[in-house]
């Protein structure tokens, strides 16, 4: 039988999709037929821009819904939004995150509090409210973008790590309790990967520790990546891809890496 990762007919939610690795996500999603509810934070103007813009390029449908990830009601409520407007819910994307780095001793209270409920709680709620979804179609796909950091840690990032490792238990776990249903939970974790953000970051440190971009890039950044070159969106997205199709069925409860050998030591 031919493999196919065709996902026309399919509706997804990707949280944290505005920008960055999420926009990326839900724009690969969208290229393979999937209607895609996108959410996260931003300029309304730019946000509905770039639905309409995904849409009318993929001949898709493409919705707009606006929770914020650290209110439990309106991360259930966005994932009812999907159901009730698309008719379905075959795959859930966890992808929203925020980071702050500082030693443990001045980590601030709400920043903790603030990185456990975005990268952590917030996939928790929206998983609870797909499941009885997923469950009742037969079909569903949850995937967790967790982060080279669900596997080792790093120092001065106390709640990211926490979270991150929190994030492939809770995946862990629901893949057990949904393994006969139809429904996969999985978890993306990828190593550095080229956005905005870590490209901004190149410059700055390179103008910080007077040395060029590539020395920043090659042994600051890519310090832990073997492969000294930063993952690209495509790289995440053909995974992603693989996972929400019927190709990917029997993977569940796995936590795949994308981080150039960085935890292969």
């Amino acid at each position: 039988m031919p493999i196919s990762v065709d996902l026309k007919g399919q509706v997804a939610i990707v949280t944290g999709s505005t920008s960055g690795i999420g926009q990326a996500m839900a724009r690969a999603l969208a290229g393979q037929g999937s209607d895609v509810v996108i959410n996260g934070l931003g300029d309304p103007a730019k946000i509905e821009a770039e639905r309409a813009q995904m849409a009318a390029e993929f001949g898709v449908q493409v919705l707009y819904h606006g929770a914020d990830m650290t209110k439990p009601d309106e991360i259930a409520d966005m994932v009812a939004f999907a159901k009730a407007r698309l008719g379905r819910l075959d795959l859930l994307l966890n992808n929203a995150g925020v980071q702050f780095v500082s030693p443990i001793e001045e980590f601030p209270i709400d920043k903790w509090n603030q990185i456990i409920a975005i990268n952590l709680s917030s996939a928790f709620h929206s998983i609870r409210a797909a499941v009885p979804i997923m469950k009742a179609q037969g079909r569903g796909r949850i995937v967790n973008l967790a982060s080279a950091h669900a596997l080792v840690a790093s120092p001065f990032k106390a709640a990211y790590v926490a979270a991150k490792h929190g994030v492939l238990g809770l995946t862990r776990t629901v893949a057990l309790e949904v393994a006969t249903d139809g429904v996969t939970c999985n978890a993306i974790c990828p190593g550095y990967v080229k956005t905005p953000l870590v490209e901004a970051q190149i410059a700055d440190q390179a103008k910080a520790r007077g040395i060029t971009p590539e020395q920043v890039l090659k042994d600051v950044i890519l310090a832990a990546q073997p492969t000294k070159k930063l993952v690209e969106y495509d790289e995440i997205a053909g995974l992603l891809v693989y996972l929400a199709s019927n190709a990917g069925a029997s993977v569940n409860g796995a936590a795949l890496s994308i981080d150039g050998g960085w935890t292969a030591a």
